[in-house]
């Protein structure tokens, strides 16, 4: 999947070729129809980039749970991606898991300490976990890293 780089037009829109590497999923799908074979592809199969990239499409389909589930693999794998971190922090809190949510946002911070949506986003956890207080101070450092100067 990141070896071709022209998957996208000027446009927006994808080439003919972009999907093209996944077509083979669809022939084992129908192979494995009515048989009773197993699954079409484990994650454990897929490269990391083809798994960040499925987590992200889930992601943005608003399917938290199952972005979740990839995305904590990929933590497990890479503890010091921070992107996949955040999003994984930010699947937890769309799925509404805000205790891991929280654990996540908080290895962010020690791990990026002025990373702001990080703050912002654990100040609303917080909020949602009636910690009000708390979530105080973690807004209050979110809006002081974006402030303008």
């Amino acid at each position: 999947m990141t070896d071709r780089f022209n998957t996208v037009r000027p446009d927006g829109e994808a080439t003919a070729d972009r999907w093209a590497g996944a077509l083979h999923l669809f022939d084992q799908a129908d192979e494995n129809a009515g048989t009773g074979g197993g699954s079409v592809a484990s994650p454990a199969e897929e490269a990391p980039a083809d798994r960040w990239e499925r987590a992200g499409l889930m992601f943005a389909e608003r399917r938290y749970i199952a972005s979740a589930r990839l995305l904590a693999g990929l933590v497990e794998e890479f503890p010091r991606h921070t992107a996949a971190r955040l999003l994984l922090a930010r699947a937890y809190y769309h799925s509404a898991q805000l205790n891991r949510a929280e654990e996540q946002l908080r290895a962010v911070i020690d791990q990026d300490p002025v990373e702001p949506y990080a703050h912002l986003l654990l100040g609303r956890v917080l909020e949602r976990r009636s910690r009000p207080d708390e979530a105080a101070t973690w807004l209050r450092r979110a809006d002081a890293f974006t402030a303008d100067a």
